[in-house]
C-alpha cells in the first residue's frame, strides 16, 4: 500500500483471461471474485459497481500503466465492466508509445502474463477464516505486470496454439494447483 495515497495494488495472472490481438487489443480479467489472492484477499461480486459508475459520471476512466508506474502510461482501456466472473478489461496498447510495443512483444512472448489492479478500499470486511473481504473499492487503474499476485490464472498471447488446445483449460487449471501448493510449502 502507498502510504500517501492509501493506494492498494492487486495483481492477476490469467489462463484465458488477457490477450493480444491484431491492432494491440488486449482483453481479459484484471480480477475474479470469489479467488483468494496470496494477501488472503477475496473480491465480491459487485465490488468495483460503484466506482466505475462515478467514473463514468465524472468522463473518466481507468488507466492502463506499466508495473503501476503513474509515469508510464502504455494504452487506453476502452472498456472496464464488471459481470458474474470478475473486472473485465478491453482496451489497446499504443504502439506509438516505446512502453506500449514493449508490453505487445512481451506478452507475445509469455514474458509478461499479468494485469494488477491499483485502488483504495472503500469497505471490507474479514471472515472466520481470516481473510479480508472486499466489499466496495475505488478503482484507479490496471496495470500490465510481471508477477501477479493470483497465480491460479495465466496471459497468453491470442493466437498462441495452446489457446486453442481443447486441454489448455485443464492444464492451466492444473498448474495453478502446483503453484498454490508451492506457495503454501514456502510459507510453512
Amino acid at each position: 500500500m502507498d502510504l500517501a495515497t492509501g493506494l492498494e495494488q492487486k495483481f492477476a495472472r490469467f489462463g484465458e483471461g488477457l490477450t493480444v490481438e491484431s491492432g494491440n487489443v488486449i482483453e481479459g480479467y484484471a480480477s475474479l471474485f470469489g479467488a483468494t489472492d496470496q494477501g488472503g484477499d477475496v473480491v465480491q461480486a459487485g465490488a468495483y459497481a460503484a466506482s466505475l459508475k462515478a467514473l463514468k459520471a465524472a468522463g473518466r476512466s481507468v488507466k492502463m500503466l506499466w508495473q503501476h508506474d503513474p509515469a508510464q502510461p502504455i494504452g487506453i482501456w476502452d472498456e472496464v465492466r464488471e459481470d458474474a466472473r470478475g473486472l473485465y478489461v478491453k482496451g489497446r496498447l499504443l504502439d506509438r508509445v516505446t512502453k506500449g510495443r514493449e508490453a505487445a512483444a512481451l506478452i507475445a512472448a509469455g514474458a509478461i502474463d499479468g494485469l494488477s489492479i491499483g485502488y483504495r478500499t472503500v469497505k471490507a470486511a474479514k471472515d472466520g477464516q481470516g481473510q479480508r473481504l472486499l466489499n466496495e473499492l475505488e478503482l484507479w487503474e490496471v496495470s500490465l505486470v510481471t508477477f501477479p499476485m493470483l497465480p491460479t490464472a495465466r496471459v497468453a498471447a491470442k493466437g498462441d496454439d495452446y489457446m486453442d488446445d481443447p486441454d489448455a483449460d485443464m492444464m492451466r487449471a492444473l498448474a495453478g494447483v502446483f503453484e498454490d501448493a508451492r506457495q503454501e510449502m514456502a510459507r510453512d
